[in-house]
C-alpha cells in the first residue's frame, strides 16, 4: 500500500506540473477533480475484486442459465446496497443450445472425435458439470452433410484466391480453416459464398499452444482439448437478436420467422480442439500447402480435396430465453439529464472468468468508489449510469436491445458510453471515439502501471517505442497523445457508437497475460489468477482508468470533448484510402502482366504448376478531392475550436452541441447493404467482423472492388465530413 501511495503522489505532482488543467475544467476545478479522484483512489481493494471475481466465475454462466439470472440478482443486490436506483430490463431473445454434435471421418479411414474439453484435478473449476454448454457456435444452422474436406487456412478472401490457383474448388465439400486472423463468423459466411456445404474451425497450437508457450495447467496457453465457442451470427449486417433488428425484443416486438433471419449461417459449423483436428488433417491429401498456411501440428499439412470425407451432423433448440440487463442510476446533482454510460457484460461462455468478469468486477469496484463519493456529499454532476449487460457472447444481444429500446432517450440523453470486458496484467489499450482522444490521454497520464509505478501512458509509449517496426510507428510512438484505436467491433460500445452515434471508448490490459483460456473450459478463477492478473493489480488499475474517465466526464463544467485529434485520424484515413486505391491498381496491372507472361510461380513440388491468378478488372483512379477538401475544412474547423475552447464559459447549450457531435458523423440510412450500422467513420468489417474499417463506405467498395459505388460513397462520407466541421464552427461561435 505505501508504494502505491508514493506512485500517487509522484505522478500526481508531475502530471499537475505537465499538464496542470484538465480538459473540460478550469485550473481550481482541475485540483479539486484530481483531489476527489485520490479519494476514489483510496476505497479501490483488490481483495474485494477478487472476492466478487470468485463468486461471479464460480459456475457456468451462459446467457439463459440460472446462474446467469441468479449473477444477476447478485449484482442488483450489491448496487442497490450502494445507493443506486437498480431495475433488471428483461429481453426476450432467441438463442440456440446443441441438442445433437456429430463429427466422423469416414474415409480412407474412419475416427470419431470426442468433441470434448478434458477437466484438470488441478483446476476444479474445470469440472465438467449438467450446466456448462458443450463447444458449439450459436447461429450456425441445423444440418446433415457429408462431403470431401478442404483444408483453407484461414479461410480468409485471399486463402480462396489461393485455392483457385491450386485449381481447387470448395463447392459441395466441407472446410476445414483456422481459427484466427479474423473474426470466427467471417469463416462459414466466406465457405459457403464458395458453395461449400459446412465448416470446421479448430485452434492450432501455432496461435495459441505449445508452439508458443505450456499449455494450461503448467502454463497459460489452449491445452490439448480447448475449444474455443462462440457465435458466428453475422454480426456485421446487425447484431443482437437476430429475429428483431432495429428493435428491443420486447414482448411486443415484432419477430422475423427463424427462416428470414439474415444474420443465422447458410452452412452448420462446429469448432474443435486440435486433438480432434489432427486426424482430419492427416487423412487429407492433394497439394502441400504453402509455408504460410502450415501451423505446428506434427504433420505435413495439406490441402485436399479428399480422400479424408467427413460427416457433421448439427441440431440445435431453437428456444427463446430471457436476458437480464441489470441497470443502476445515480442522478446527477447538475445536469441529471445528461448520462456517462458505463457498461460491462455479464453472461459468459463458461465460467467466464476472464471474460467477462475480469473486467466487471473492476466496474464493480468504480461504482461503489462512486457511490461512496455521492454519500459523504460529492454526487456526481451528471448522471451515472453502470449496466451489467446479459448475452454479450452469442451477439451483443443485452445492450444492443437495450439501446435499441431505448433509442430515443439515448439520443437525447447519452453523453458518453464507457466499455470494459476481459481483461488481463500489461500495457493499457484504448480504442475509441477519436473526439476523446485527448481526454483519455489525460487520463491514462494520471494512472500508476502497478509494475513500473511509471503512468500507463508512459509504459504504453515505451511499448510502442520498442515494437515499432518502421518510421510510421516510431513517428506514432513520439505523438504527445497516444493515438487510441478506431473500434470495429466486438463487444458492448457497438450499439452506443455505430448504431446511435454516442461517443464511446473500450478499455483494457493486455499483452503480458494472453493466452489459452478464450472461450474454453479453462477460463477459471485458478487460470485467471495464475496466469493473467495474480493479486488483481492491474484490475484495481483498470478501475482507475475507467474511474477517472467516468468521474472527469461525469463533473467537467464543460464537457471534455476535442476535435484536432478526429481531424487528424481522418486526414490519414483519407490518405489510406489514396494508397490503397494505388497499392491495387499496381497490384491488378503487375497480375494481369503475370497472366498475360504466363508466369505466375510455382508450387512447392515443382512438377506441379500453379495457375494463374484470376485476372482482375483494372481499378480506376477515383476523385478523392471531396473527402481531401472535406478533411481540410475539419481540420481547420478543429484547430479553430481549440483555439477558442480554453476559456470558454460552459453552458447545457454549449454542452448539448459537443455531445451530440458524435451523431453528425451518423446517416440515418445506414452503410450500403448495412442499414443498422450507421457511422460512416467507424465499422466492423463486412469481411473482418471485429477488424475496424474506417471511413468503411468508401473503403470497403473499393476492397470489395466495387468500383461503381466509390464516387456516391465518397460523396456521402464527404457530406458527413462537412457537416461535422459545420458542427464544430457553430460551437465554436457558441464559446
Amino acid at each position: 500500500m505505501r508504494i502505491w501511495l508514493l506512485a500517487l503522489a509522484f505522478l500526481a505532482t508531475t502530471a499537475v506540473a505537465a499538464d496542470s488543467v484538465l480538459l473540460g475544467f478550469d485550473a481550481d476545478g482541475s485540483k479539486a477533480e484530481r483531489e476527489l479522484e485520490a479519494r476514489f483512489d483510496a476505497d479501490l481493494d483488490a481483495g474485494d475484486l477478487d472476492r466478487w471475481l470468485k463468486r461471479l466465475s464460480a459456475r457456468p454462466h451462459h446467457a439463459g442459465s440460472q446462474a446467469t439470472r441468479e449473477n444477476a440478482q447478485f449484482l442488483a443486490s450489491l448496487l442497490e446496497g450502494w445507493g443506486y436506483d437498480v431495475t433488471v430490463e428483461e429481453f426476450d431473445v432467441l438463442l440456440p443450445t446443441p441438442r445433437q454434435r456429430v463429427l466422423e471421418l469416414v474415409a480412407p479411414t474412419r475416427f470419431t472425435p470426442s468433441l470434448t474439453e478434458t477437466s484438470l484435478p488441478e483446476d476444479p473449476g474445470t469440472s465438467v458439470r449438467a450446466d456448462l454448454l458443450p463447444p458449439y457456435n450459436a447461429f450456425s444452422i441445423d444440418g446433415d452433410v457429408e462431403g470431401e474436406l478442404v483444408f483453407v487456412n484461414y479461410g480468409l478472401p485471399e486463402d480462396y484466391e489461393m485455392l483457385a490457383r491450386y485449381g481447387i474448388d470448395v463447392a459441395g465439400k466441407i472446410v476445414i480453416a483456422k481459427y484466427g486472423h479474423s473474426w470466427r463468423g467471417i469463416k462459414p459466411k466466406l465457405a459457403a459464398e464458395h458453395g461449400a456445404i459446412g465448416t470446421i474451425i479448430y485452434s492450432d497450437p501455432a496461435e495459441d499452444g505449445y508452439a508458443v508457450g505450456d499449455t494450461y495447467p503448467n502454463g497459460p496457453y489452449k491445452n490439448a482439448t480447448a475449444v474455443q465457442r462462440g457465435s458466428v451470427m453475422d454480426m456485421p449486417t446487425y447484431p443482437g437478436d437476430v429475429l428483431t433488428p432495429g428493435e428491443g425484443a420486447t414482448e411486443a416486438a415484432e419477430r422475423l420467422d427463424r427462416e428470414e433471419a439474415p444474420t443465422l449461417t447458410k452452412v452448420p459449423v462446429l469448432p474443435i480442439s486440435w486433438t480432434d483436428a489432427q486426424p482430419l488433417l492427416e487423412a487429407l491429401g492433394g497439394p502441400v500447402a504453402p509455408p504460410a498456411w502450415r501451423g505446428a501440428l506434427p504433420i505435413t499439412y495439406h490441402i485436399g480435396p479428399g480422400p479424408a470425407r467427413v460427416h457433421l451432423a448439427l441440431a440445435f433448440d431453437w428456444n427463446r430465453i430471457t436476458a437480464y440487463d441489470v441497470i443502476a442510476r445515480l442522478e446527477g446533482a447538475a445536469y441529471p439529464d445528461e448520462w456517462v454510460i458505463r457498461g460491462n457484460h455479464h453472461d459468459a461462455w463458461n465460467n467466464g472468468a476472464a471474460d467477462p468478469v475480469a473486467g466487471l468486477v473492476s466496474m464493480l469496484a468504480e461504482a461503489r468508489a462512486i457511490s461512496r463519493l455521492a454519500k459523504a456529499g460529492d454526487r456526481p454532476a451528471r448522471t451515472v449510469v453502470f449496466a451489467a449487460w446479459d448475452a454479450e457472447e452469442p451477439g451483443l444481444i443485452g445492450s444492443t436491445e437495450w439501446a435499441e429500446a431505448h433509442a430515443a432517450e439515448l439520443q437525447e440523453h447519452a453523453v458518453a458510453y464507457f466499455n470494459t470486458d476481459s481483461s488481463a496484467r500489461g500495457f493499457i489499450g484504448i480504442g475509441g471515439s477519436h473526439t476523446l482522444e485527448h481526454f483519455l490521454n489525460q487520463v491514462m497520464a494520471d494512472v500508476p502501471d502497478p509494475q513500473t509505478e511509471q503512468s500507463v501512458k508512459a509504459r504504453r509509449r515505451a511499448w510502442m517505442k520498442v515494437h515499432a517496426a518502421n518510421g510510421v510507428d516510431r513517428a506514432e510512438a513520439r505523438r504527445d497523445d497516444l493515438r487510441i484505436y478506431p473500434l470495429g467491433s466486438g463487444s458492448d460500445y457497438t450499439p452506443f457508437l455505430q448504431h446511435l452515434g454516442v461517443a464511446s471508448a473500450d478499455f483494457g490490459f493486455g499483452g503480458e497475460g494472453e493466452g489459452g483460456s478464450y472461450h474454453t473450459l479453462y477460463d477459471t478463477y485458478e487460470h485467471y489468477t495464475t496466469w493473467r492478473d495474480p493479486g488483481l493489480a492491474y484490475g484495481v488499475a483498470l478501475a482507475r482508468v475507467t474511474g477517472r474517465a467516468t468521474l472527469r466526464f461525469a463533473n467537467a463544467p464543460r464537457l471534455p470533448f476535442e476535435f484536432t485529434a478526429l481531424a487528424d485520424s481522418v486526414a490519414l484515413y483519407v490518405s489510406e484510402l489514396e494508397e490503397l486505391a494505388r497499392n491495387l491498381r499496381e497490384e491488378t496491372e503487375r497480375s494481369n502482366r503475370l497472366i498475360e507472361a504466363g508466369d505466375y510461380g510455382l508450387a512447392l513440388d515443382p512438377e506441379e504448376q500453379l495457375g494463374p491468378p484470376q485476372r482482375k478488372e483494372p481499378v480506376p483512379y477515383f476523385n478523392f478531392a471531396p473527402l481531401k477538401n472535406a478533411a481540410d475544412r475539419l481540420r481547420e474547423a478543429a484547430e479553430n475550436y481549440s483555439e477558442e475552447a480554453g476559456g470558454a464559459r460552459p453552458s447545457p447549450e454549449l454542452n448539448r452541441l459537443l455531445y451530440t457531435s458524435e451523431r453528425v458523423l451518423t446517416r440515418r440510412e445506414g452503410l450500403p447493404g448495412r442499414p443498422w450500422y450507421k457511422h460512416y467513420v467507424y465499422a466492423p468489417g463486412f469481411y473482418t467482423g471485429y477488424g475496424v474499417k474506417t471511413l468503411p463506405a468508401v473503403r470497403e467498395a473499393i476492397e470489395q472492388r466495387q468500383y461503381d459505388a466509390v464516387e456516391g460513397a465518397v460523396a456521402d462520407v464527404a457530406e458527413v465530413l462537412n457537416a461535422m466541421a459545420a458542427r464544430i464552427e457553430t460551437i465554436t461561435r457558441a464559446l
